[in-house]
């Protein structure tokens, strides 16, 4: 994918992998489980998978490190998602283009429609995270192949 993409965009490419889990990502990824609003997808993610960083497909795909989810959770809390917003949720990603993907305890993937948390609203996604996680697979695939990185 970053093979040609300096002469294409005239700067080079940015961060582009699938980081695997460290003992400090691990180590965290306990706490982590011990939150009710995690499914358990998402901890047996983390448990293999430090971040996603995509910053050059399309805008980037970016699926944050556990570290930074549980430190957003502690100093901002959970955020407010599904119907009337009583069920919360964690960030557990972005777009580069501002927009943050969240999921609760359901495992249902959200993605904010503004780049603000204030009040949020949301589009659903994905209904799971590894139907998330496939389609960012999909919008990497479909980026090496047209340029184009989907709807995600």
């Amino acid at each position: 994918m970053t093979d040609e993409f300096e002469c294409r965009y005239g700067f080079p490419a940015g961060t582009n992998q699938v980081r695997p889990a460290d003992p400090e990502d691990r180590a965290a990824t306990c706490v982590l489980a011990q939150v009710d609003l995690v499914p358990a997808d998402l901890v047996t993610f983390y448990d293999s998978i430090g971040a996603v960083a995509w910053a050059d497909v399309g805008n980037g795909y970016f699926v944050d490190p556990v570290r930074d989810v549980l430190l957003r959770l502690k100093e901002y809390g959970a955020v407010g998602i599904g119907a009337g917003q009583e069920a919360g949720g964690l960030v557990i990603g972005s777009n580069g283009g501002g927009l943050c993907y969240v999921t609760g305890a359901s495992g249902v993937v959200y993605r904010t429609r503004t780049a603000s948390l204030d009040d949020p609203e949301f589009d659903r996604v994905a209904d799971d995270l590894r139907q998330y996680l496939e389609l960012l697979e999909q919008s990497l695939t479909r980026f090496v192949a047209n340029g184009e990185p989907g709807y995600l």
